[in-house]
């Protein structure tokens, strides 16, 4: 991807939390990293890419990647899953736009945000027209 920038990557706080998780202090925040939303792990079925990386928890599977994609500019599209062509295309289709990568094991239920970046061509536009949604038309 030819625009990304201001990347932030989360691999020490996902170390933090491997560790509280395989010792004893077993914090909320390591609890969190493996109750995995059934939104999420559908989502991940559904929309992710699989990885060749194991499960960091359990080493119980393969992680799924998915892309969550946010900002003004999107519109009513801000919040969806973009796969890796999707968002090579939306870089030259919208100005700005923050990726959430989050990595989820669908065994055990480990999930981690493992970066998060910005893409588009920093050219300033409106959000798309609101389209009618089912929520609009049946309430």
């Amino acid at each position: 991807m030819w625009s990304k920038r201001r990347t932030v990557d989360y691999s020490l706080q996902r170390r933090r939390t491997l560790e509280d998780l395989r010792g004893a202090l077993r914090t909320l925040e390591s609890r969190d990293a493996l109750d995995a939303d059934p939104m999420l792990i559908r989502a991940a079925l559904h929309h992710g890419d699989l990885t060749e990386r194991r499960c960091p928890a359990f080493d119980c599977g393969r992680l799924i990647e998915l892309h969550y994609t946010f900002g003004d500019q999107l519109g009513q599209y801000s919040g969806r899953i973009k796969s890796i062509p999707e968002l090579e295309e939306m870089e030259s289709e919208y100005g700005e736009f923050t990726v959430y990568t989050v990595e989820v094991c669908i065994e055990c239920g480990w999930n981690h945000i493992v970066e998060s970046y910005v893409l588009g061509d920093s050219v300033v536009r409106k959000p798309p027209r609101k389209s009618p949604t089912v929520e609009d038309i049946y309430g």
